[in-house]
């Protein structure tokens, strides 16, 4: 895959202070990349700096192989973004926003404007005002005023705040439609960690100004190992037996049994020992972690491991 944007050893330090510490990373065309982490843990300075609102204290970032500190006009032309709320002139029509932001990019003409319109779906009420609009709607022309001009990189900053269900559905299909047909990279900050589950390809992890981990929201989510659910009597004999067999992996009391982390080639060898002890199996079934779920493992791993 194509890289179109790099942070490298990214810092930045406000009075004395590290709010960003040596963030690095690569975003490719064609993929959501979720940048994921509570408020306050550095996702929008990280934004502000990557779109030029905000200096680098030390390191650099390239966006088209352009870096932002010494070719900015070549890097910020690749970009377009969303960062915090999109403000619009509300006495001025849907349609007339676009107009005024058109001037500002050369060779956008009446019909790319109209097509763009279309891509978002606004066309039926884009000649209304915008002070009429939904936040959802407004979401939506900010969405229209980012694509204007054909950007390879698409920066939205928490894009689904304050939007009722259906608008955040809305939102996260027009990512993934933008990333898939356009084959453009698109960053999305986030502290909805359900949202960032089904709309992105890789998350980004970052804590206190630090970036944990990066990896695929798949192998995120489910890691080397999965939780099973054993439904087994007895009870208090099998789990004596899982933590004798197994005294580096998780086993708990469930609400139906036992819940153990294993990897999946482990299962028929747990399955053997148990029968072997005379413990009825009735039921072993895959427990799905949720990007929630992880998120709170690996935050706090990290925080154990930085404690010590």
């Amino acid at each position: 895959m194509e890289t179109i944007v790099e942070l490298k050893n990214v810092t930045k330090v406000i009075k004395g202070r590290t709010i960003i510490d040596a963030i690095s990373f690569k975003v490719n065309k064609g993929e959501v990349f979720g940048f994921l982490g509570p408020n306050g843990a550095g996702k929008t300075t990280t934004i502000r700096m990557i779109v030029g609102l905000m200096d680098i204290t030390s390191g650099d970032i390239t966006i088209g192989g352009a870096s932002i500190k010494t070719q900015f006009e070549d890097a910020v032309g690749h970009v377009g973004a969303i960062v915090e709320n999109p403000e619009m002139y509300k006495f001025l029509t849907g349609y007339q926003n676009l107009v005024h932001y058109a001037r500002m990019s050369k060779g956008i003409t009446k019909e790319k404007i109209a097509e763009t319109v279309e891509l978002v779906g606004l066309t039926e009420r884009i000649n209304d005002k915008v002070k009429t609009y939904s936040l959802g709607m407004r979401q939506r022309l900010g969405l229209a005023q980012c694509l204007l001009h054909d950007p390879d990189v698409l920066i939205l900053d928490e894009p689904t705040n304050g939007l009722d269900p259906a608008g955040i559905r809305e939102i996260r299909d027009y990512v993934r439609q933008l990333a898939r047909e356009k084959n453009m990279a698109v960053i999305v900050s986030s502290h909805l960690l359900s949202e960032m589950e089904m709309m992105c390809d890789r998350i980004g992890i970052i804590q206190n100004g630090r970036l944990i981990d990066v990896q695929l929201v798949q192998e995120f989510v489910h890691g080397t190992e999965v939780t099973y659910e054993l439904e087994v009597v007895p009870s208090d004999k099998a789990l004596k037996l899982i933590e004798a067999s197994y005294p580096d992996v998780r086993a708990n009391r469930s609400r139906n049994g036992i819940s153990v982390e294993l990897p999946k080639e482990e299962i028929p060898k747990l399955v053997k020992k148990l029968v072997s002890e005379d413990i009825q199996i009735f039921a072993i079934k895959e427990v799905a972690k949720t990007l929630e779920d992880r998120f709170l493992e690996v935050t706090s791993e990290k925080e154990a491991v930085t404690r010590g």
